[in-house]
């Protein structure tokens, strides 16, 4: 069960602790069962509810998963493991599809913003004490979340979206509990839900969004929470369609407990409205990341909720970091007044390269989906020869396990990358590595 290894401590801390730096230190393998409850208590010497208690602390930090009467075994890869790291290594010469980045080229230059954040700095310095969100960006946040039809909540700032769902989750929901996610779905949420102590119950999608009948199974099930993707859903490109959010909002009515998140990354870069599910429910949450529109390192994304979960979020972030720099808020102030990106235009351009690439695999007989945003999802039967053939021929994409639970095999192609002369070619390459595989469902 354990090999050569004996698990010790006295109490459940220290239990806990030394099966921790056992897993780290490779000396307990993924997947490695533990011993019974009880057994373990008897070679300790010590009562069984410490080593119930040293258990649940090694499941509540994302070691160790239990399975019923299967008992507890090491997690197949840690909680603290990003899915990130799961990257193909790409040689000399070849193209880097893989990595989700937006198009340089796309991104607004960010001096001038910067600039005018240091001036009005120098005037007016943020001190200890004073407002977490600045008015200068709280009004046209409301304004924009107005315009797409977002109830209305007050403004809270984070540190990117994920910061923000991570801290919403911690606001409403306890290590155990479950969350319903969508599969294929972000990588980073399906990381950061486990690595909470929470289980994922994954929820299939197509080109709409969530399937009603699968979050209805998610919830029927004790999900506590749901996030969804609203528009350019990573890695698939789907986007909630005005029917399917309400064939959604019918579903949650039926469960006002839940918490609603709702991500839209992709706002500024993408053609399709919005329709988001925020306000099903009496605790809900919307966040929106500057990442994609401006860059990946201006970490800051604007928020909006229930007063409840906003005020939870809030609080939280003021007991730790305290709040995001008001010159990164002023500087994204700064690129919303001045029209720094011309959001008609850049959606335009990532929408040729992959309705292109969707076009020239439909010709091809690939069956492909990409309905918004920067990236193309290809159902595969073998995820890793997929991925090896196009290395061969010179492309390097994402293995779908970086986004999958329960999910078929994928491969996510970045079109950000992609110049006209790429894309019959890539075509080709992807034709030649996979077999046509068609289904209803995003895998």
């Amino acid at each position: 069960m354990l090999g050569e290894y004996r698990i010790t401590g006295a109490g459940a801390a220290e239990i806990a602790a030394d099966v921790e730096r056992a897993v780290g230190q490779g000396a307990l393998e993924p997947g490695e069962s533990l011993p019974p409850l009880r057994q373990l208590a008897a070679e300790l010497e010590v009562n069984p509810n410490t080593v119930a208690a040293a258990y649940r602390l090694l499941r509540d930090r994302g070691v160790i998963e239990t399975a019923g009467r299967r008992g507890s075994r090491v997690r197949a890869r840690p909680a603290t493991t990003s899915r990130d790291q799961l990257r193909v290594e790409v040689p000399p010469g070849a193209r880097d599809l893989s990595t989700g980045n937006p198009d340089p080229v796309l991104l607004p230059p960010l001096y001038e913003a910067l600039a005018a954040a240091a001036a009005r700095h120098s005037e007016r310095p943020m001190l200890y004490g004073q407002s977490a969100v600045t008015d200068e960006l709280s009004g046209p946040a409301r304004e924009s979340f107005d315009t797409d039809g977002v109830p209305d909540g007050p403004i809270g700032v984070t540190s990117g979206a994920l910061d923000a769902i991570e801290r919403a989750l911690i606001a409403h929901l306890r290590p155990g509990d479950a969350v319903a996610v969508e599969d294929p779905g972000w990588g980073s949420v399906l990381d950061v839900v486990p690595a909470l102590g929470m289980r994922a119950v994954p929820v299939a999608v197509d080109d709409d969004g969530p399937v009603p009948g699968e979050v209805e199974r998610a919830l029927r099930q004790g999900a506590r929470a749901l996030i969804v993707t609203d528009r350019g859903q990573n890695p698939t490109g789907a986007a909630i369609s005005g029917g399917r959010a309400r064939e959604l909002r019918a579903v949650l009515a039926g469960y006002p407990e839940v918490l609603v998140i709702d991500d839209d990354h992709v706002h500024g870069l993408v053609e399709l409205p919005l329709h988001p599910l925020a306000g099903s429910t009496p605790h809900w949450m919307l966040v929106r990341s500057t990442a994609k529109a401006y860059g990946p390192d201006l970490r800051l994304s604007v928020l909006t909720g229930d007063p409840v979960t906003v005020d939870r979020v809030q609080g939280r972030y003021r007991l730790g970091p305290g709040w995001v720099s008001h010159l990164l808020q002023d500087a994204v102030v700064h690129l919303w007044r001045s029209g720094a990106v011309d959001t008609g235009a850049v959606a335009a351009a990532y929408a040729w390269r992959r309705e292109g690439l969707l076009r020239a695999l439909r010709d091809r007989g690939v069956a492909a989906y990409g309905r918004s945003g920067m990236n193309v999802w290809v159902p595969v039967p073998d995820e890793t020869g997929a991925v090896a053939r196009l290395l061969q021929s010179g492309w390097a994409v994402a293995p779908g396990a970086r986004f999958r639970v329960a999910s078929p095999p994928g491969v996510r192609v970045t079109v950000s990358p992609l110049a006209g002369g790429d894309i019959l070619p890539l075509a080709d390459a992807i034709a030649d590595a996979v077999r046509p595989h068609r289904s209803g469902r995003l895998g």
